[in-house]
């Protein structure tokens, strides 16, 4: 039986992180039937209940050691691990994670990560003595290799591949509906989706959006819906905006998993986003996007499928929402060029799983 360690920011309770474990575990699973998987994890609980797989706790060291040591590979990822702008603190907890496995002369792969930004000189020189060290390096977008080059990762080959969660299947919206209707949200009224964050105390942004959601709701007699991503951190966020405005906005102010976020905003006409997955969850729902960015991560994704970003929290303005939602709410779906995008990204993101298998294939031949 292939034993598996998956090392990541998870049972945290953020819909992104618990997207990318889900998908990067049916790919594994569908090539590895049989395999015993292992996840390091904040919430045993809630992990365990919402994946069934095998827990352990990313406090407990000697957990971590005992269950990497049966393991035949450690998997970093996906999502942000390595970069020291949120924390640093966390990038050195996952390469430690990664040095538990190169001690036991374990293979290590990195699954779909996005790279940086590493800002400071000892972050970037830890990562290089690390990584240079693991087996296989998967990462989400170009520019994350190109940061990998930068700091001096030249072997082993880096393999640019797609985000985790663009290789999940895009789901049934009637739950998102029936959830919906919770809220009253009924009827043919357009609905325009809006998935916010808080970030670095900034207002300029949240004002913004408050002045281009009162136009568009009058403008369309829109729905305006906050879809919270990070439950219940984007709730405080999302008041601050209806704090702003002048009409009516709903607030979905519940936990929701995986599929029924992907659901809801399955439901929407357009998404304004400024969380990651929530831009990655409407694409595979082929909802169109208007994406605001606080992290080079959003603007990589947005280039990937071949959209514009409407501006940075910093300078974004109303008029720039008002122009670019109202184009896509007239079209009223993708772009063609974007959803081939789209599709060529689920591809490129279904490759990671068979990178892991290719990994563990030469581990169990040199036993």
């Amino acid at each position: 039986m292939t034993k598996i360690v998956i090392s990541g920011y998870y049972g945290f309770g953020n819909a992104g992180d618990e997207a990318m474990l889900a998908a990067l575990l049916d790919s594994i699973l569908e090539i590895i039937p049989e395999a015993d998987i292992t996840v390091i994890t904040g919430n045993e609980k809630l992990t365990k209940m919402n994946h069934g797989v095998k827990t352990v706790h990313r406090l407990n060291f000697f957990g971590i050691t005992a269950a990497i040591a049966r393991s035949h590979i450690l998997i970093s990822g996906g999502g942000s691990l390595l970069q020291d702008v949120t924390s640093s603190r966390s990038l050195y907890y996952y390469l430690a994670i990664i040095r538990i496995a190169l001690l036991l002369h374990k293979p290590v792969m990195l699954y779909a990560q996005g790279i940086g930004p590493l800002r400071h000189r000892n972050a970037r020189e830890a990562v290089r003595k690390v990584l240079e060290r693991v087996d296989m390096i998967g990462v989400r977008d170009e520019e994350s290799k190109k940061e990998l080059i930068s700091i001096g990762v030249l072997t082993p080959p880096i393999e640019v591949t797609a985000d985790a969660v663009l290789s999940a299947n895009p789901v049934d919206k009637k739950l998102g509906f029936l959830l919906l209707k919770k809220y009253d949200i009924t009827g043919i009224r357009p609905r325009i989706g809006i998935a916010i964050r808080n970030w670095k105390n900034l207002s300029h942004y949240k004002i913004e959006i408050a002045k281009a959601a009162d136009v568009l709701q009058e403008r369309y007699n829109a729905n305006i819906v906050f879809v919270p991503m990070q439950f219940p951190d984007d709730i405080q966020a999302a008041e601050d905006v209806c704090g702003f405005m002048k009409r009516q906005a709903i607030i979905l102010k519940e936990r929701y998993t995986t599929v029924e976020l992907m659901s809801i905003i399955g439901c929407m006409d357009v998404l304004l986003g400024i969380r990651l997955h929530a831009l990655i969850f409407a694409s595979i729902m082929h909802v169109p996007v208007t994406a605001i960015s606080y992290d080079p991560k959003i603007n990589n994704f947005i280039d990937l499928i071949g959209e514009r970003l409407c501006g940075t929290m910093e300078t974004v303005t109303a008029d720039m929402l008002i122009n670019d939602l109202d184009k896509k709410l007239t079209v009223g779906q993708l772009a063609p060029p974007v959803l081939i995008r789209i599709n060529e990204l689920r591809e490129l993101s279904l490759r990671n799983a068979y990178l892991a298998l290719k990994v563990i294939e030469k581990y169990s031949n040199s036993l």
